[in-house]
């Protein structure tokens, strides 16, 4: 029986990526990340979708060499419909379109957030649903009950920033740079996260997050301090923020999952590749005797290995899209209740 050959693109935010999967295993990805972003502490959208229209023909034709293949093994197209920048999304879904198109082949549109939580299961051939998802990244940080692919219901998100915002703002505080999660989860190596006790926000009967007020207290705390005092302790600083950010997530998490009776969580999204995000879930799922899923460190991030992952799900289950999809930058995941 003929495995089809599923090309995935994304191109959502500031990763131009493509991949390539022979049924549900992956052939070969490439991810270009557009470094014009980082004197700008944040990405620019303008830069971003020129810098995807540059990249994105050249980076489908190096993965193809580089898998010693052609268009001509394609057998269907998955691209990230949604969330994402607006023009962004265009450059891969317009391009993702004409090669459908031009080719004959069917269209998956994807939503990004459901890679991301599936990515955990990249090249298996069935899902270990049901479970629970911490998804976590720049722009979400949710609880998601996960019966399968399209079926959630939101148990708890945040209420004001995202985890993956809030290390990019206090990263910008404390002057290191951006992408800010990466840079503070290095520089926190070194420092002593019992050095200062920052606030964690909690919400009676509830599994919502709040990291709005902790950057906040983190910005007065600066404020108090000598910019003497500050670069000696800029990795304690780093660190017990890290520390209360860490800590609220994988509380949050466990609670949820013993009050829900999961026995199974899964982290997901670019902040899933913080070393102690995943140390102390090992550790909190150990002592509670859960199963605990973390992607690998390639698939944390924004990629299109997980796209087309998602596209041979949807292939198998041969749900196509009409080439009149539209890009959708706000897309959300369908809850049920």
């Amino acid at each position: 029986m003929h495995e089809p050959v599923i090309l995935g693109i994304e191109t959502s935010c500031d990763e131009t990526a493509a991949a390539l999967f022979r049924g549900h295993r992956l052939i070969h990805h490439i991810t270009a990340t557009q470094l014009v972003h980082t004197d700008y502490g944040g990405v620019v959208p303008e830069y971003a979708s020129r810098e995807h229209n540059k990249l994105l023909g050249p980076v489908v034709r190096g993965m193809l060499e580089q898998a010693e293949m052609t268009l001509d093994d394609i057998d269907g197209i998955a691209v990230t419909q949604g969330p994402g920048l607006a023009g962004s999304l265009l450059v891969g879904l317009s391009y993702a379109k004409g090669l459908a198109l031009g080719m004959d082949v069917p269209l998956y549109g994807i939503n990004h957030i459901e890679g991301h939580i599936f990515a955990n299961f990249i090249g298996q051939k069935e899902l270990p649903t049901p479970f629970l998802c911490l998804l976590v990244s720049g722009g979400h940080t949710q609880l998601i009950h996960v019966e399968g692919p399209q079926t959630y219901k939101l148990i708890g998100q945040t209420r004001d920033d995202a985890a993956g915002e809030a290390f990019d703002k206090v990263a910008r505080l404390l002057g290191i740079g951006y992408p800010g999660g990466p840079l503070i989860d290095q520089l926190s190596r070194e420092g002593n996260a019992k050095f200062h006790h920052f606030p964690r926000s909690s919400f009676p009967n509830s599994y919502d997050f709040s990291f709005s007020g902790l950057k906040t207290n983190v910005l007065q705390y600066i404020n108090k301090q000598e910019s003497t005092f500050i670069k000696s302790h800029l990795a304690d600083i780093a660190a017990s923020f890290q520390e209360a950010v860490v800590d609220v997530l994988s509380k949050q998490s466990i609670q949820a999952a013993r009050d829900l009776g999961h026995n199974r969580i899964v982290l997901a999204g670019g902040v899933a590749a913080n070393s102690r995000l995943r140390q102390r879930m090992i550790e909190l799922t150990d002592e509670h005797s859960m199963k605990l899923f973390q992607p690998d460190l390639r698939f944390c991030t924004d990629n299109a290995a997980m796209i087309a992952y998602m596209g041979y799900w949807k292939a198998f289950f041969n749900n196509p899209d009409s080439l009149d999809i539209a890009a959708i930058p706000n897309l959300k995941l369908s809850f049920g209740q």
